[in-house]
């Protein structure tokens, strides 16, 4: 297990501890703040044990609330990332994946992708993209559209938990 590198989370008061951790999950503050009301000790100053900790704060949210944080994840290669309207995370883990240098024709694949997924799904594709590229993305969302709701609401939920993961690695 690795600790953090830039703070120590059992020592952090409320306000801190939520600041510094409400959008690990996009928009989402609630899991930060059930985690700390959980209480914290030494062992949550280890990456892997916060990131369970939050990881089954979201698995263990009413459906409602799963599907409010699902929905709170922009589009990749949406309008926010060309309005430039992304959280500062979500626009250096698109950015990383090199969407932000899509072909027009890559481009208006993932605008249609986007659009099916949605109107299929009734929330938009997750993907923790941190190591794929464009293609890889791409490839996946081609493939996932197919899945069944249920099977790709877990999806969602699971990609969800990768990227709370990455965020959490690069504090």
């Amino acid at each position: 297990m690795s600790r953090f590198q830039t703070l120590t989370p059992s020592s952090l008061s409320r306000a801190a501890f939520i600041q510094a951790f409400a959008d690990i999950y996009e928009h989402s503050p609630w899991i930060a703040q059930q985690a700390y009301d959980l209480g914290l000790n030494t062992s949550h100053d280890e990456i892997q044990a916060l990131h369970q900790r939050m990881a089954e704060i979201l698995l263990a949210a009413d459906r409602e609330a799963q599907l409010a944080l699902i929905n709170a994840h922009p589009d990749l290669a949406g309008k926010a990332a060309i309005r430039g309207e992304l959280t500062a995370s979500s626009t250096s883990e698109q950015a990383g994946a090199g969407i932000h240098e899509c072909s027009a024709e890559e481009f208006t694949r993932f605008t249609e992708l986007n659009h099916a997924y949605k109107a299929k799904f009734g929330f938009p594709f997750i993907k923790a993209v941190k190591g794929s590229n464009r293609h890889q993305i791409l490839a996946a969302f081609e493939e996932r559209i197919h899945n069944a709701p249920e099977q790709e609401f877990a999806t969602a939920l699971a990609e969800i938990n990768k990227i709370a993961l990455f965020r959490l690695q690069a504090l």
